[in-house]
């Protein structure tokens, strides 16, 4: 299957990022430059939407420069590191300048401006971090979002305080968003006021070829003959997306045996800058490349010399799980704007190829956009920038508001780090964590690391902070890699010995690499991660527990399988219940109690032990979930009996309580009188609430239940009555009676279940004279009748008895007259008498 793009070829595209010279004058954005320029100079918000390799990074920013538009500093935000470096080397390049002159960045570790710089790349949170630190943002004009539909957390918070920052102290500030594909109509509602620009992207004609894999092929065989199939037929370089580093390592594998004028290049965050660099330079004379990436390449680099695409149609997208506080690693089919930009790639130096491994259908079936990371991701970062900002995220105005579960679950793990109050402000140690400009958890190592003991506990938790920002791949257990950085071995030893001294010199102090110490690496660890301090499971090496409760394995072969506590660092949930360690530490956990006594806390514990028969209660030091200490305790008293069998129904359910008849009838009774009578002061009686509140309702009847076996002696329809209280337990026998007396004279039983109607079942005969049907709950109900037919057979369900009346009842007459001769079926049942009689004996 063929599908074409048709677009406005070019005789010599563009390739800004590449550092290849290109004729500005042939980039499209050129075509709406003045519309631009005047929009900025006029207007304090701009709006610009255009194609990849349109010259938006580049060439706009450029001429902004050139023909002074801007009076102040420009800061632009890119989200990846390799594309800021790129746009700020080439742009440097273009004015015939060094980067760090008129144009400089700033990224994680490295910084090179001056105070010649106008414009300033910038990425990850420090714009941000820039807001903060000087929210009137002195000396600065124009902030300039670029890649905006890449949706990255650090780019959503950065917008949101600097709508604010414009409202309420610089009316003066100018703001402009980029994108190549972006929802402008919810963008344009954010900034009803901005100037809104198009660009029409402009490359060669692309090909699309579909051809899905069948059901049981897998990617990377499937890739692997793509690419062979494309290498052998087509001319020109590959760039082919695949979902992870995995699927590129292993496809790599795959394709070292191709011609040796062929060059095979991985491409992905994890790699060093000049990994990435042999990436996207062009191939040298006379050779090809193959580009193997993740969706890095999607946007903002461009690869020279690439005419042929393959597209996997996937991604990893890391999911943070609330209930775990742990991400889990999902793969998803990209979405349309992705998919996209992946094949708009092949069109950018001559007409290209883009095969895609998935067919036209599932593309059409994908969103249009990708969800922002804002919905998925641990907020932990976003609430400590919120309490420094002293707002609440409903304070703000964002393109999608965080949602409430996960900033609360952010504020619990910065209130245990102590770095937030209960009311969510700032504490000294939280002012002190922000200014570090790191992560939560990696800041709360620091200081306390620096608080609770001398130079090797703090050069110790300075040398970790770098190796956890970018861990090595391969190493396991970091006190390795740790023992590396010692011993000058480490990957980028400079780099990260930089990285530690500069955040050494922020908390006022120095850095000794020979200081650090492996021994402490684990319990400097737990400082950070105390919800992720595990413990081995008996006799299962590589299984562990961790505190918050989560499960976590290590391969077996690892050395810190065996250890009987370690500190999960880096972990990912798969598709099974344990996650998946990457990154760890062994930790002594006599040394942590030493330490740090408040991250245990000890308590008295009773439970009911089955498989003997009797009550165990002890005393058990605790981390979390895991039990490090336990010590049996004398005889318990009856509290501590009470409590135990408690535990015991919460494990095993309120089965094992005696629910008779009555008792179930009644609980569903009062579930139902909730939700028609939401304005009485019914009590919460799901299953849920029964489980927490245990105490309330059932404990008050257990005196003299000494064992598991005497609890199917407790009344539960006199502790589900006392639980309702007065007046509801008198008022329920009216309100939602469990007998109505109908017209015959005899009394039936209501049937009640919680979110159905009540459904009262009688004979037919039972009802004559009844002219509608009944209602209870103080009228706010009408009970549903099962109709019946002498032999007890169900005739007609209705909940409007006149109108079955003076209706269907008509048909039912005429076929029971014939099968139930000897019953009466009078024409007018409304008024005729109620009887459970035949004619004869009613005659009588």
């Amino acid at each position: 299957m063929y599908s074409y793009h048709k677009v406005i070829p070019l005789s010599q595209p563009s390739s800004p990022l590449s550092g290849s010279p290109q004729a500005v004058s042939q980039l499209p954005i050129q075509n709406v430059l003045s519309e631009l320029l005047h929009g900025v100079a006029e207007s304090g918000q701009l709006i610009l939407k255009a194609a990849p390799g349109a010259g938006k990074s580049t060439y706009f920013p450029l001429q902004l420069l050139k023909q002074n538009i801007i009076g102040g500093k420009i800061i632009m935000l890119e989200p990846r590191r390799l594309a800021a470096r790129n746009i700020a080397t080439y742009l440097a390049k273009q004015l015939g300048e060094k980067v760090g002159q008129s144009v400089g960045f700033r990224v994680r570790g490295e910084n090179k401006v001056s105070s010649q710089t106008r414009l300033e790349i910038v990425t990850e949170g420090i714009m941000t971090r820039m807001i903060q630190s000087d929210p009137e943002l002195d000396g600065v004009e124009l902030l300039i979002f670029d890649e905006f539909h890449e949706r990255s957390i650090h780019a959503d918070t950065a917008l949101a305080l600097s709508l604010e920052v414009q409202e309420a102290l610089r009316d003066d500030l100018k703001l402009v968003v980029m994108s190549a594909t972006l929802d402008s109509e919810a963008l344009q509602s954010l900034l009803p006021e901005a100037v809104y620009i198009e660009s029409e992207g402009r490359a060669y004609p692309v090909e699309h070829r579909y051809t899905p894999m069948s059901a049981n092929e897998r990617l990377v065989p499937a890739m692997a003959k793509q690419i062979r199939h494309l290498m052998r037929t087509e001319t020109g370089s590959l760039l082919a997306f695949l979902p992870g580093t995995a699927d590129i390592r292993r496809l790599a594998e795959q394709l070292d045996d191709l011609d040796n004028d062929i060059d095979v290049c991985p491409l992905y965050g994890q790699l060093s800058f000049s990994q990435q660099e042999k990436a996207i330079a062009p191939a040298d004379k006379g050779r090809r490349k193959i580009v193997l990436a993740t969706n890095i390449a999607e946007t903002s680099l461009t690869i020279e010399g690439i005419r042929i695409v393959v597209d996997s149609g996937l991604e990893k997208v890391a999911k943070f799980d609330l209930r775990t506080g742990i991400t889990k690693l999902d793969q998803v089919r990209v979405a349309r704007s992705s998919a996209e930009q992946r094949a708009g790639r092949a069109g950018r130096l001559e007409e290209g190829i883009c095969v895609r491994l998935y067919s036209e259908s599932q593309l059409n079936q994908q969103p249009v956009v990708p969800e922002p990371e804002i919905l998925h991701s641990d907020l932990s970062s976003l609430v400590l920038e919120l309490a420094q900002w002293g707002a609440s995220a409903d304070d703000l105005c964002w393109l999608d508001t965080p949602p409430e579960a996960a900033l609360n679950q952010g504020g619990a793990l910065l209130e245990t780090l102590g770095l937030v109050t209960a009311k969510g402000q700032l504490t000294d140690k939280g002012h002190q964590a922000h200014q570090l400009g790191i992560e939560p958890r990696l800041s709360a190592m620091l200081l306390e690391a620096e608080h609770t003991g001398g130079e090797a506990w703090l050069s110790t938790a300075l040398a970790l902070v770098p190796l956890l920002e970018e861990p090595e791949r391969g190493i396991t257990d970091i006190t390795h890699a740790l023992y590396r950085l010692k011993q000058g071995n480490a990957q980028k030893q400079a780099r990260l010995l930089q990285r530690a001294s500069t955040l050494a010199r922020k908390l006022g102090s120095g850095f000794e690499l020979q200081q650090a110490s492996e021994s402490l690496a684990g319990v400097c660890l737990a400082l950070a991660f105390p919800d992720r301090v595990a413990q081995r499971r008996s006799q299962q090496q590589g299984r562990f527990v961790l505190a918050n409760g989560h499960g976590g394995m290590i391969a077996d072969d690892e050395p810190l399988s065996d250890s009987d506590y370690i500190v999960a660092i880096d972990l990912m949930r798969t598709g099974q219940d344990a996650s998946r360690i990457f990154l760890a530490a062994g930790l002594d956990i006599e040394r942590l109690q030493k330490h740090a006594p408040d991250l245990f806390m000890t308590q008295e514990v009773a439970d009911w032990d089955e498989n003997k028969g009797r009550l165990i209660a002890e005393k058990q030091i605790r981390i979390g979930s895991i039990i490090v200490e336990r010590e049996l305790m004398p005889e318990p008293g009856k509290e501590q009996m009470a409590a135990a069998l408690l535990t015991y129904i919460r494990r095993k359910g309120l089965q094992v309580l005696n629910w008779n008849e009555g008792s179930k009838a009644l609980l569903e009774r009062v579930r139902c009188g909730a939700e028609w009578l939401p304005d009485k002061a019914w009590p919460d009686v799901t299953e849920l609430a029964l489980m927490d509140n245990l105490e309330l309702w059932l404990e008050p009847y257990m005196t003299g239940v000494r064992n598991a076996k005497g609890l199917t002696g407790i009344d539960l329809c006199a502790a589900l009555s006392a639980y309702l209280g007065w007046p509801l337990n008198q008022e329920i026998d009216q309100l939602l009676p469990v007998r109505y007396k109908v017209p015959s004279g005899s009394e039936k039983k209501i049937r009640y279940q919680a979110g159905q109607e009540p459904v009262l079942s009688v004979r037919m005969q039972e009802m004559f004279g009844e002219p509608t049907s009944p209602v209870i709950a103080d009228g706010r109900k009408k009970i549903v009748l099962e109709l019946l037919s002498p032999a007890q057979r169900p005739l007609q369900v209705t909940s409007d008895l006149a109108g079955f009346w003076a209706g269907a009842y008509k048909e039912v007459q005429k076929e029971m007259k014939g099968r139930y001769p000897k019953h009466p079926w009078p024409d007018n049942p409304a008024e005729h008498v109620a009887t459970t009689k035949t004619k004869r004996q009613l005659n009588k």
